[in-house]
């Protein structure tokens, strides 16, 4: 008889911060509004560029997957520039969507426009990440969904990875409901794809709430800038009219939910941290960060499209929702921990869906290294304590590695396992944060 041992994860030592920060911080584009202009292009009538775009796991994952449903992408003089020649959309492949809830949601309405089957898997975290709600309006659409050693005929719809999509060339549309109370992809999803169907689509939201409105608004006014009509006058109601997607040469803002760590290091040690490149108009959800910064002690100016944000160290706790802005919940929870009263994020049931059961994560992970944060029915409430050194558990959740290197700035010690993960949206996210440091 033989037993064997798993290897520990590799850690990473998070500095601390020596002292008071100056620092400027080029964030890459955001991986939301790349991965929504990857697919419009691919589904356009012309060819078109984006410029600036992120360039990371999740934004590989798009893009291998685009190009084995026919489209063709090319790297223009750097990688952020990326030209997109559509094609037919072709069946008879894979996909794999990684552990990018972005590619394994936006992906199948668009897959059931191939001209065959498309099966899709992931990382082994991904294969618990819900995908009914998109899967059951394929359905419903007429589209056959199901379990890869399955006809799709009979049985039961699949409700996580790995599942095909039998594509048959085209989509007639029509009218669908969705239930999106776990994530907004669901929706935005099928709207990507929706003027491509027949008759388009008109999309209802049936469940009782609906998180991350914003990426919702993103996916519909970049859907407006290449020429689509969509008419959402109607609250949790879309519909899009069938008709052409122009290709265009466009530029992407930077990723500002990926600013929030940098920019809340400004509040742990004190001292100012620039982000340049940042809108005054956007639909990004970190357009909240400046706001709630200030609220928990900084101070923030936006000049020239330069936002600063100086903070002297001392950190209040905060009550607020963050329904719209889930994904900075980590970020908060983060700075929650190192307040100087008790915080309270609420709005945020949906991040039990995501890469990780984030609110889980975050409340075993603070309380390993001596905070206490407990779990409410719809987030969390962290009570600050004096904290220590541990390793912090990241789940394979890019959101998670970045806050703990937030709190690696004031406690020491902490070792944040498989920092790799941040390569999901930041490829060189510790060449970044020791470059902040100085």
């Amino acid at each position: 008889m033989t037993s064997s041992t798993t290897a520990p994860a590799p850690t990473w030592e998070a500095p601390l911060a020596g002292a008071p920060l100056d620092a400027t911080v080029e964030v890459p584009g955001s991986k939301s509004l790349t991965n929504r202009l990857l697919v419009l292009a691919a589904l356009a009538d012309s060819p078109g560029t984006l410029r600036g775009a992120l360039r990371s796991r999740d934004a590989d994952l798009m893009i291998g997957a685009l190009r084995a449903l026919g489209a063709r992408i090319e790297e223009g003089d750097q990688p952020s520039t990326l030209h997109v020649t559509p094609g037919p959309v072709t069946g008879g492949t894979e996909v794999d969507t990684g552990l990018a809830g972005t590619v394994m949601r936006f992906l199948p309405p668009f897959a059931a426009l191939a001209d065959g089957p498309v099966r899709f898997d992931g990382d082994p975290e991904a294969r618990v990440r819900p995908m009914l709600p998109v899967l059951a309006a394929l359905r419903a659409l007429g589209i056959t969904v199901h379990d890869p050693e399955g006809t799709g005929d009979t049985g039961d719809l699949p409700s996580y990875l790995p599942f095909t999509v039998e594509g048959r060339g085209s989509v007639p549309g029509g009218s669908v409901d969705v239930d999106a109370s776990g994530s907004s992809q669901f929706v935005s999803g099928l709207l990507l794809a929706a003027a491509r169907y027949e008759r388009g689509l008109t999309l209802r939201h049936i469940g009782a709430t609906l998180p991350s409105l914003p990426h919702i608004e993103m996916t519909v006014a970049t859907l407006r800038d290449v020429g689509v009509e969509v008419d959402d006058s109607r609250d949790g109601i879309w519909s899009v009219r069938p008709g052409p997607i122009a290709g265009r040469d466009v530029r992407v803002e930077p990723d500002l939910s990926n600013a929030a760590p940098f920019l809340a290091s400004a509040l742990v040690a004190g001292g100012t941290v620039r982000v340049p490149g940042w809108p005054t108009l956007t639909t990004q959800p970190g357009a909240m960060v400046p706001e709630l910064l200030e609220r928990m002690g900084g101070t923030s100016t936006l000049a020239d499209g330069v936002l600063s944000v100086t903070g002297t160290g001392e950190i209040h706790g905060i009550d607020v929702d963050l329904h719209a802005g889930g994904e900075l919940a980590p970020t908060f929870a983060a700075l929650a921990a190192l307040a100087d009263s008790p915080s309270r994020l609420r709005g945020i049931a949906h991040l039990r869906g995501h890469e990780t059961d984030r609110l889980a994560a975050l409340a075993r992970e603070i309380t390993r290294l001596g905070g206490q944060a407990e779990e409410t029915r719809d987030g969390l409430v962290i009570t600050p304590r004096p904290l220590r050194g541990d390793v912090v558990r990241t789940y394979a959740d890019h959101r998670m590695a970045t806050s703990a290197a937030l709190l690696g700035l004031r406690v020491p010690g902490v070792l944040v396992e498989n920092i790799g993960t941040t390569a999901k949206t930041l490829p060189d996210f510790t060449g970044m944060w020791l470059g902040m440091l100085g």
